[in-house]
Protein backbone atom coordinates (compact mmCIF):
# COMPACT_ATOMS: atom_id res chain seq x y z
CA UNK A 1 0.00 0.00 0.00
CA UNK A 2 1.34 3.33 -0.73
CA UNK A 3 0.72 6.79 1.43
CA UNK A 4 2.32 10.28 0.74
CA UNK A 5 5.16 12.02 2.66
CA UNK A 6 5.21 15.90 3.91
CA UNK A 7 8.39 17.24 2.79
CA UNK A 8 9.65 20.64 4.55
CA UNK A 9 13.11 22.14 3.54
CA UNK A 10 14.64 25.29 5.45
CA UNK A 11 16.91 27.30 5.40
CA UNK A 12 18.04 29.12 8.09
CA UNK A 13 20.83 30.36 9.82
CA UNK A 14 23.46 28.16 10.90
CA UNK A 15 23.47 28.27 14.73
CA UNK A 16 19.81 27.46 14.75
CA UNK A 17 20.27 23.81 12.83
CA UNK A 18 20.36 21.83 16.41
CA UNK A 19 16.88 23.48 17.75
CA UNK A 20 15.64 23.21 14.26
CA UNK A 21 16.50 19.71 13.88
CA UNK A 22 15.55 18.70 17.60
CA UNK A 23 11.95 20.26 17.23
CA UNK A 24 11.19 18.29 13.73
CA UNK A 25 12.39 15.15 15.27
CA UNK A 26 10.77 15.56 18.32
CA UNK A 27 7.51 16.82 16.14
CA UNK A 28 7.37 13.04 14.68
CA UNK A 29 10.09 13.39 11.32
CA UNK A 30 12.21 9.93 11.11
CA UNK A 31 14.72 12.29 11.05
CA UNK A 32 16.37 14.87 9.02
CA UNK A 33 18.52 15.86 6.34
CA UNK A 34 21.36 19.19 7.62
CA UNK A 35 23.27 20.26 4.48
CA UNK A 36 25.18 23.67 5.49
CA UNK A 37 22.04 26.22 5.49
CA UNK A 38 19.51 23.83 4.93
CA UNK A 39 17.22 21.22 7.07
CA UNK A 40 15.21 18.76 5.38
CA UNK A 41 12.40 17.00 7.53
CA UNK A 42 9.75 14.35 6.11
CA UNK A 43 6.51 13.25 7.65
CA UNK A 44 4.81 10.53 7.05
CA UNK A 45 1.30 12.51 5.73
CA UNK A 46 -1.17 12.58 7.73
CA UNK A 47 -5.05 13.29 6.89
CA UNK A 48 -4.73 16.70 8.44
CA UNK A 49 -0.99 17.60 7.62
CA UNK A 50 -1.78 21.42 8.36
CA UNK A 51 -1.46 20.46 11.81
CA UNK A 52 2.07 19.79 11.74
CA UNK A 53 2.47 22.64 9.33
CA UNK A 54 1.32 25.19 12.22
CA UNK A 55 3.27 23.95 15.05
CA UNK A 56 6.44 24.14 13.22
CA UNK A 57 5.29 27.63 11.89
CA UNK A 58 4.51 28.59 15.89
CA UNK A 59 8.22 27.25 16.83
CA UNK A 60 9.91 29.01 14.19
CA UNK A 61 8.14 32.92 14.95
CA UNK A 62 8.98 31.72 19.14
CA UNK A 63 12.48 31.17 18.26
CA UNK A 64 12.93 34.05 15.61
CA UNK A 65 14.31 36.63 18.21
CA UNK A 66 17.13 34.30 18.90
CA UNK A 67 17.13 34.22 15.12
CA UNK A 68 16.14 36.98 13.36
CA UNK A 69 17.12 35.71 9.85
CA UNK A 70 14.68 33.59 9.66
CA UNK A 71 12.08 34.07 7.92
CA UNK A 72 8.69 31.96 7.55
CA UNK A 73 9.38 32.90 3.35
CA UNK A 74 12.30 30.60 3.70
CA UNK A 75 9.73 27.59 4.64
CA UNK A 76 8.89 24.77 1.62
CA UNK A 77 6.27 21.98 2.07
CA UNK A 78 5.69 20.03 -0.65
CA UNK A 79 4.23 16.11 -1.19
CA UNK A 80 5.87 13.02 -1.89
CA UNK A 81 4.95 9.61 -2.80
CA UNK A 82 5.59 6.52 -0.99
CA UNK A 83 9.33 5.39 -1.48
CA UNK A 84 9.16 2.28 1.21
CA UNK A 85 9.86 4.53 3.49
CA UNK A 86 7.26 3.33 6.46
CA UNK A 87 9.77 1.16 7.31
CA UNK A 88 13.60 2.38 6.77
CA UNK A 89 12.43 5.42 8.69
CA UNK A 90 12.16 3.35 11.78
CA UNK A 91 15.71 3.25 12.30
CA UNK A 92 16.16 6.90 13.69
CA UNK A 93 14.14 6.04 16.64
CA UNK A 94 15.60 3.72 19.58
CA UNK A 95 15.22 3.28 23.66
CA UNK A 96 16.16 6.86 25.31
CA UNK A 97 16.84 6.14 28.62
CA UNK A 98 15.98 9.34 30.33
CA UNK A 99 16.75 10.58 34.02
CA UNK A 100 17.75 7.38 36.28
CA UNK A 101 13.78 5.84 36.00
CA UNK A 102 12.36 5.89 32.62
CA UNK A 103 13.33 4.16 29.11
CA UNK A 104 11.08 5.66 26.35
CA UNK A 105 10.82 3.33 23.45
CA UNK A 106 9.11 3.22 20.09
CA UNK A 107 6.42 -0.16 19.61
CA UNK A 108 8.72 -1.74 17.50
CA UNK A 109 12.06 -1.68 19.23
CA UNK A 110 13.98 -4.20 21.21
CA UNK A 111 14.41 -3.50 24.65
CA UNK A 112 17.62 -3.27 26.45
CA UNK A 113 17.31 -4.90 30.23
CA UNK A 114 14.77 -2.40 32.02
CA UNK A 115 16.09 -2.82 35.70
CA UNK A 116 14.31 -0.39 37.52
CA UNK A 117 13.49 1.75 34.64
CA UNK A 118 9.80 1.95 34.06
CA UNK A 119 9.21 1.22 30.22
CA UNK A 120 6.97 4.09 28.47
CA UNK A 121 5.96 3.21 24.93
CA UNK A 122 5.41 6.16 22.81
CA UNK A 123 4.28 5.97 18.57
CA UNK A 124 6.59 8.75 16.87
CA UNK A 125 4.12 10.48 15.06
CA UNK A 126 1.48 13.41 14.94
CA UNK A 127 2.14 14.53 18.31
CA UNK A 128 4.60 16.46 20.48
CA UNK A 129 6.92 14.41 22.93
CA UNK A 130 8.84 11.09 21.86
CA UNK A 131 11.43 11.37 24.93
CA UNK A 132 14.11 12.96 22.54
CA UNK A 133 13.57 16.25 22.90
CA UNK A 134 15.38 18.47 25.61
CA UNK A 135 12.47 20.02 27.15
CA UNK A 136 10.56 16.60 27.23
CA UNK A 137 13.82 15.16 29.15
CA UNK A 138 14.11 18.30 31.24
CA UNK A 139 9.96 17.63 32.46
CA UNK A 140 10.52 13.97 32.79
CA UNK A 141 13.77 14.50 35.02
CA UNK A 142 12.06 16.85 37.15
CA UNK A 143 8.96 14.68 37.60
CA UNK A 144 11.55 12.21 38.47
CA UNK A 145 12.47 14.42 41.29
CA UNK A 146 9.60 15.84 42.44
CA UNK A 147 7.72 12.11 42.67
CA UNK A 148 10.93 11.47 44.80
CA UNK A 149 10.51 14.53 47.04
CA UNK A 150 6.60 13.41 47.36
CA UNK A 151 7.56 9.43 48.72
CA UNK A 152 4.86 7.21 49.02
CA UNK A 153 2.20 9.77 49.42
CA UNK A 154 -0.23 9.70 47.06
CA UNK A 155 -0.64 12.53 45.00
CA UNK A 156 -2.82 14.09 41.54
CA UNK A 157 -1.17 15.85 38.85
CA UNK A 158 -1.99 17.93 35.56
CA UNK A 159 -0.04 17.60 32.21
CA UNK A 160 -0.88 21.26 30.41
CA UNK A 161 -0.28 20.64 26.57
CA UNK A 162 -0.12 17.05 27.45
CA UNK A 163 1.05 16.69 22.87
CA UNK A 164 1.96 12.37 22.56
CA UNK A 165 0.93 12.16 26.43
CA UNK A 166 4.44 11.10 27.56
CA UNK A 167 4.50 13.07 30.82
CA UNK A 168 1.26 12.47 32.14
CA UNK A 169 2.25 8.66 31.19
CA UNK A 170 5.95 9.18 33.32
CA UNK A 171 3.58 11.22 35.90
CA UNK A 172 1.04 7.91 36.18
CA UNK A 173 4.05 5.42 36.43
CA UNK A 174 5.47 7.28 39.39
CA UNK A 175 2.19 6.99 41.36
CA UNK A 176 -0.36 9.88 40.55
CA UNK A 177 -3.41 8.31 41.79
CA UNK A 178 -4.53 10.72 39.04
CA UNK A 179 -3.43 12.93 36.14
CA UNK A 180 -5.63 14.95 33.92
CA UNK A 181 -4.13 15.27 30.46
CA UNK A 182 -5.38 18.53 28.69
CA UNK A 183 -4.64 20.00 25.27
CA UNK A 184 -6.27 21.90 22.74
CA UNK A 185 -5.61 20.00 20.04
CA UNK A 186 -7.88 17.21 18.38
CA UNK A 187 -5.10 15.28 17.17
CA UNK A 188 -2.89 15.49 19.73
CA UNK A 189 -5.76 14.37 22.12
CA UNK A 190 -6.64 11.53 19.79
CA UNK A 191 -2.54 10.26 19.86
CA UNK A 192 -2.31 10.39 23.48
CA UNK A 193 -5.36 8.41 24.63
CA UNK A 194 -3.98 5.60 22.29
CA UNK A 195 -0.37 5.96 23.76
CA UNK A 196 -1.96 6.15 27.11
CA UNK A 197 -3.79 2.71 26.42
CA UNK A 198 -1.12 1.34 25.21
CA UNK A 199 0.76 2.20 28.15
CA UNK A 200 -1.83 0.79 30.73
CA UNK A 201 -2.02 3.90 32.42
CA UNK A 202 -5.74 4.43 31.11
CA UNK A 203 -7.20 4.40 34.84
CA UNK A 204 -5.02 6.90 36.16
CA UNK A 205 -5.10 9.59 33.09
CA UNK A 206 -8.03 11.96 31.57
CA UNK A 207 -7.57 12.88 28.75
CA UNK A 208 -9.57 16.28 28.20
CA UNK A 209 -9.98 19.73 26.10
CA UNK A 210 -11.07 21.35 29.37
CA UNK A 211 -10.40 24.99 30.09
CA UNK A 212 -7.45 25.63 32.97
CA UNK A 213 -10.15 27.67 34.52
CA UNK A 214 -12.50 24.85 35.66
CA UNK A 215 -10.23 22.64 37.19
CA UNK A 216 -9.23 22.20 40.82
CA UNK A 217 -5.63 22.66 42.62
CA UNK A 218 -3.03 19.55 42.01
CA UNK A 219 0.15 18.98 44.39
CA UNK A 220 1.99 18.83 40.61
CA UNK A 221 1.34 20.52 37.38
CA UNK A 222 3.33 20.61 34.24
CA UNK A 223 3.34 22.54 31.31
CA UNK A 224 5.86 21.79 28.43
CA UNK A 225 4.43 24.62 25.99
CA UNK A 226 6.60 27.53 25.03
CA UNK A 227 7.52 30.79 27.05
CA UNK A 228 4.54 32.75 24.99
CA UNK A 229 2.07 30.35 25.53
CA UNK A 230 2.86 29.81 29.00
CA UNK A 231 3.32 33.53 29.93
CA UNK A 232 -0.69 33.80 28.29
CA UNK A 233 -1.40 31.08 30.75
CA UNK A 234 0.24 32.09 33.82
CA UNK A 235 -2.31 32.90 35.89
CA UNK A 236 -4.58 30.05 35.56
CA UNK A 237 -1.54 28.01 35.80
CA UNK A 238 -0.77 29.58 39.03
CA UNK A 239 -3.97 28.75 40.27
CA UNK A 240 -3.89 25.59 39.47
CA UNK A 241 -1.11 24.46 42.09
CA UNK A 242 -1.62 23.74 45.47
CA UNK A 243 0.26 25.42 48.71
CA UNK A 244 3.29 23.53 48.72
CA UNK A 245 2.95 22.48 45.14
CA UNK A 246 4.82 21.90 42.47
CA UNK A 247 5.14 23.82 38.81
CA UNK A 248 7.14 22.21 35.95
CA UNK A 249 7.62 24.37 32.82
CA UNK A 250 9.60 23.61 29.55
CA UNK A 251 9.57 24.23 25.63
CA UNK A 252 11.54 27.35 26.95
CA UNK A 253 14.15 29.10 24.99
CA UNK A 254 17.28 29.86 27.69
CA UNK A 255 16.84 33.69 27.17
CA UNK A 256 13.35 33.63 28.33
CA UNK A 257 13.71 31.61 31.33
CA UNK A 258 14.71 34.58 33.36
CA UNK A 259 11.47 36.06 32.49
CA UNK A 260 9.75 33.30 34.13
CA UNK A 261 11.06 32.66 37.17
CA UNK A 262 10.76 36.49 37.81
CA UNK A 263 7.08 36.47 37.09
CA UNK A 264 6.40 33.24 38.96
CA UNK A 265 8.50 34.45 42.12
CA UNK A 266 6.29 37.84 42.14
CA UNK A 267 3.72 35.50 42.34
CA UNK A 268 4.06 33.74 45.19
CA UNK A 269 6.83 31.00 43.70
CA UNK A 270 10.62 29.70 44.52
CA UNK A 271 12.76 28.48 41.69
CA UNK A 272 13.80 25.06 43.13
CA UNK A 273 16.15 24.34 39.86
CA UNK A 274 16.67 25.27 36.08
CA UNK A 275 18.03 22.72 33.61
CA UNK A 276 19.66 23.99 30.64
CA UNK A 277 20.37 21.91 27.62
CA UNK A 278 21.39 23.44 24.36
CA UNK A 279 19.00 26.30 23.41
CA UNK A 280 16.36 25.04 25.97
CA UNK A 281 15.67 25.41 29.86
CA UNK A 282 13.17 23.90 32.02
CA UNK A 283 12.31 24.89 35.26
CA UNK A 284 11.05 23.48 38.39
CA UNK A 285 9.57 26.05 41.00
CA UNK A 286 7.10 25.18 44.22
CA UNK A 287 4.40 27.15 45.51
CA UNK A 288 5.67 29.19 48.70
Amino acid sequence: MTSSWLQLSLRTDPSALDAVSNFLIERGSPGVVINKDQVQAYFACPEDSATIRRDVQRFLRGIRGMYPEMGEDQLRWRVLKDRNWNYSWRRFFSPQKVGQVFLVAPPWAKLPPLGRRHLIVIEPGMAFGTGTHATTRGCMEFIERVARSLGTNPFTALDVGTGSGILAIALAKLGASKVWAIDNDPVALKVARENIAFNRVEKNVFCSAGSLNRLRTFPVVVANLTAETIMMLAEPLSKRVAVSGYLILSGVLRPKSEQLARYFASNGFRLVKLKEEKEWATLLLRRK
